[in-house]
């Protein structure tokens, strides 16, 4: 049978017990409809009116003419037990660390994936502030790029030049080997840094936390790892486009740029799908604007730049 766990008044977690002693203390009012329970299985902790079908809480409350209408009265109303407004604010536990009883008793805290919560406002994220989110992305992995790229090429002439002494084929093929585990290297970093993020309990990536706003499914839900991948290869086809599938969220209902109508996802406010739908951001905020204007001033100075080297290479001529 299923062992299950419950939280008290006190935030304090209690279990495993079985699903017997856990109908007996709601018979004994030592839990109530509101109380957070959970089990193996379940991917976050629900109050016990979630699961009274499973536990046949109402067979047993007819049996015992336990009335429960004020109950679920309550719990629709948004009186019942809610989840801490932070973690901070759980108990230490015994070892001295930190922990919530929302969280499943196998789980850590920062693993825990809240969940989406339906009907408030929600705020898509606009083309600009994708825009700048990509600036920082796209600053982060081409650091990363030459990172890896400098001391394998370093590598490859070294190869090159010690195998090119008696083989200058094999010079060349130990070259461009070494080049080539670079590159892969690199692709698969820009494959899964993403994936790896909007995945994650954060749902975006460094550039989209800057600017406040996450990847999610279209009913708010985290994305698997599975599906963050897809979207990176959806995220190509929206480049092969001529960038059009880019362009796209600036026009679609819901923000929407091709790749995420592919992978069926939405960008959208970090506050979107959660408990405090009231501090989602409308306009581009502080943040973005400031990187849009520096990644604007990049362009212009790059532009500047060739300028000056085609004027200077005509006068050479």
């Amino acid at each position: 049978m299923s062992q299950w766990y419950y939280a008290d008044s006190q935030r304090e977690r209690h279990g495993p017990i079985e699903a017997d002693d856990l109908r007996e203390k709601f018979r004994a009012g030592d839990i109530d409809l509101g109380t957070l329970v959970w089990r193996e299985g379940m991917q976050q902790w629900q109050p016990l009116s979630a699961v009274s079908d499973e536990l046949q809480l109402l067979a047993q409350a007819a049996s015992t003419g336990i009335d429960l209408r004020q109950d679920y009265a309550a719990i629709e109303s948004g009186e019942a037990l809610s989840a801490p407004a932070a973690e901070s604010e759980a108990p230490a536990a015994t070892s001295g660390e930190t922990y919530s009883p929302y969280t499943a008793p196998a789980s850590r805290p920062q693993d825990v994936d809240p969940a989406a919560v339906q009907g408030g406002l929600v705020v898509q994220a606009g083309f600009w502030k994708r825009v700048a989110a990509y600036f920082i992305d796209y600053v982060i992995m081409t650091m990363f790029t030459y990172i890896v790229l400098i001391p394998l090429s370093i590598l490859g002439a070294i190869v090159g030049g010690i195998s090119g002494s008696s083989d200058s084929a094999a010079g060349s093929i130990g070259m461009f080997l070494t080049l080539g585990i670079g590159y892969l290297i690199i692709f698969a970093a820009n494959m899964m840094y993403p994936a790896w993020m909007h995945s994650s309990k954060y749902q975006a990536t460094l550039g989209k936390m800057a600017v406040g706003i996450k990847v999610v499914r279209s009913n708010g839900e985290r994305l698997t790892l599975g599906r963050a991948i897809g979207r990176f290869f959806a995220y190509i086809l929206s480049s092969i486009t001529l960038c059009i599938g880019f362009v796209m969220a600036a026009f679609t209902e819901r923000k929407q740029a091709l790749h995420d109508i592919i992978c069926d996802t939405l960008v959208v406010d970090k506050f979107a799908f959660t408990e405090h739908p009231e501090w989602q951001q409308q306009g581009l905020g502080t943040v973005t604007i400031v990187i849009l204007s520096l990644a604007g001033l990049g362009i212009l100075c790059l532009i500047g730049l060739l300028v000056l080297i085609g004027v200077a290479a005509a006068g050479f001529n």
